[in-house]
């Protein structure tokens, strides 16, 4: 069994006589260079995988539901335009009823902003400002967390006339999601995808109850 810690090049080196202290000094030295090189690009490697994997992952993730609601698509359009309405049917709005609620702007029109702020850390604290609004199709809101943590987002409500007396409500919600809570979005999708059902659920129930 060999005991000798050196190797067996390190060992032909200090065999051969005659050498001084600086030969044996450099000639080592060209033995571990290409070890630390080696390891080097191994490191360089690592990270180069893990950029391509956090830019190949980044994406969109998309959350969309719809119902149909038994209402004119103006009456439908004309509730959800209004922002704080949304207090009625969504489950997001409806989780903390103390939460601090603050307005900016005119509420139905470009620019109003809804901002929250709860301790309920499920809830936490963002707001939501209307970017557009297309009469009788289309209503556009940017959504800012920053609380329990920062991210951004973007939802819409696009409203068509489904015949017979019916009105298509579709409701999307689209957020950034990077490596590595990219991994997590299915969990993610199911578990706001359910929250949107029951608000659409919500909202149809109040509507098609009004006379």
């Amino acid at each position: 069994m060999k005991t000798n810690s050196l190797s067996e090049n390190e060992q032909q080196i200090e065999a051969k006589p005659n050498r001084s202290k600086a030969e044996l000094g450099e000639a080592k030295s060209r033995i571990a260079r290409p070890i630390h090189t080696k390891t080097l690009n191994i490191v360089l490697s690592c990270v180069f995988i893990m950029l391509q994997i956090t830019t190949l992952t980044a994406e969109i993730m998309r959350i969309e539901k719809s119902t149909e609601i038994r209402k004119p698509s103006s009456d439908v359009f004309n509730y959800l335009k209004f922002t704080r309405n949304q207090d009625n049917f969504s489950v997001w709005n409806m989780a903390d009823p103390g939460m601090k609620k603050e307005q900016s702007g005119t509420d139905g029109e470009v620019g109003f902003i809804y901002r929250w702020d709860s301790q309920n850390k499920n809830v936490g604290a963002g707001e939501q400002e209307t970017t557009a609004i297309i009469q009788g199709k289309r209503i556009d809101s940017a959504i800012r967390f920053f609380r329990p943590m920062k991210n951004t987002g973007k939802t819409s409500f696009v409203i068509d006339d489904a015949g017979n007396g019916l009105t298509r409500v579709n409701w999307i919600f689209d957020s950034p999601s990077k490596f590595p809570m990219v991994l997590f979005a299915p969990i993610f999708k199911k578990m706001l995808g359910k929250d949107l059902e029951k608000g659409l659920v919500n909202l149809k129930t109040i509507l098609e109850g009004e006379r």
